[in-house]
């Protein structure tokens, strides 16, 4: 007998088919399977589409999955929301049996996938490869628990840690291959942010044009006194997705009312002496339902993100230059005076990006 994990393990490739395109929900993937032949394998391709279990089911005939076993990497939902619930969908099919990889942690399901399942006389097997399936989701799972999106950093640097020369030249730290990667970043995020002076300084178009990508991106920057000029590419959204400008409460009202009317969102967050309030940009962008935000941020904002405890990834492209000590320096101040109280990171992976290095890590919780 084939054991269910290798089911499961299919199972996830499955889901991660579906990255990019599901946020604010999780990525699933389904396969159905009897005697150990494979009937169907579905995944969850985008949000409001059909979910991975209706997606296999789907593919089969009426009673072409009764009496079948469905391995599943993520509790069957049993409430309606853009879709009805795969509950009843399974009970249809007659499905004999289902393994689940883990719990919904989403309060409307928590378990009570599973239990229907059970008083329904269908046999659960749970959990299956959790820790494989709970990876596959980590921003779900933080987006769904705190309401807040999951941050992926990202920095380009010089091999001496400089984003930019003295007199601001940031253009092109890292190669062609990085600039790719930073694309794919972007097209498996559901928003993008900026700090303002990368706004004014590049007037970046922060799309995903170079890669394949599933749905347009909110494109969001931080400018307290929304000093974007007319001119610059957000200020005009047209076809490449949604910009959302966050703001304090000294920004002119006169440039706000002219930004709405070319289509731009303008939203007034808290500020302080050290800048827009971070917490608040986050839970109005989770209030979006942007469960992955990558950000693009210079020194000031990484080190304000870092120093605050708001990044849960890092993805940091290193070229080999040297800028010297006149650079801009990648991170800000994080008001470490001993080595002891540096900000520790728990390294990943590092690889080749062309010439350049790309260092992935996350920073240590206290």
């Amino acid at each position: 007998m084939i054991p269910a994990e290798r089911f499961m393990e299919l199972a996830l490739a499955e889901a991660r088919r579906g990255l990019g395109g599901t946020g604010p929900n999780p990525m699933v993937g389904a396969v159905i399977h009897r005697d150990g032949l494979v009937l169907a394998t579905g995944y969850h391709a985008r949000v409001g589409g059909p979910h991975a279990e209706v997606d296999a089911l789907a593919k089969l005939s009426a009673d072409g999955a009764r009496g079948a076993t469905l391995v599943v990497t993520l509790e069957p939902c049993s409430h309606h929301g853009r879709t009805p619930p795969c509950v009843d969908a399974i009970l249809r099919a007659g499905i004999a049996r289902v393994v689940v990889g883990m719990l919904d942690p989403n309060p409307l399901v928590a378990g009570r996938g599973v239990a229907l399942l059970q008083q329904a006389g269908v046999e659960v097997q749970q959990p299956c490869l959790p820790e494989a399936c709970a990876a596959l989701n980590e921003p779900y799972v933080k987006y769904i628990t705190t309401r807040r999106p999951w941050v992926t950093l990202k920095l380009a640097s010089s091999l001496d840690g400089k984003i930019a020369t003295g007199c601001g030249d940031a253009r092109w730290v890292s190669g062609d291959a990085a600039a790719l990667q930073v694309h794919r970043l972007r097209a498996q995020a559901d928003a993008v942010l900026v700090g303002s002076g990368t706004l004014l300084q590049d007037d970046p178009s922060l799309d995903c044009r170079l890669v394949p990508h599933r749905r347009q991106l909110l494109r969001a920057a931080l400018d307290t006194r929304l000093a974007l000029p007319l001119t610059h590419k957000l200020a005009s959204p047209g076809g490449l997705g949604p910009v959302l400008l966050f703001h304090g409460p000294q920004a002119d009202s006169d440039k706000r009312a002219a930004l709405l009317g070319r289509g731009v969102d303008c939203v007034e967050v808290p500020a302080t002496a050290a800048g827009l309030s971070l917490p608040e940009v986050l839970a109005e962008l989770g209030r979006r339902e942007v469960c992955r935000l990558l950000v693009e941020g210079g020194g000031g904002l990484a080190g304000s993100l870092l120093g605050a405890g708001l990044v849960d990834e890092l993805y940091w492209f290193v070229a080999p230059k040297l800028v010297g000590a006149d650079g801009v320096c990648s991170v800000g101040a994080l008001g470490v005076e001993r080595m002891a109280q540096a900000l520790q990171l728990e390294l990943r992976s590092v690889e080749r990006q062309g010439q350049d290095l790309l260092v992935i890590a996350r920073p240590l919780r206290p």
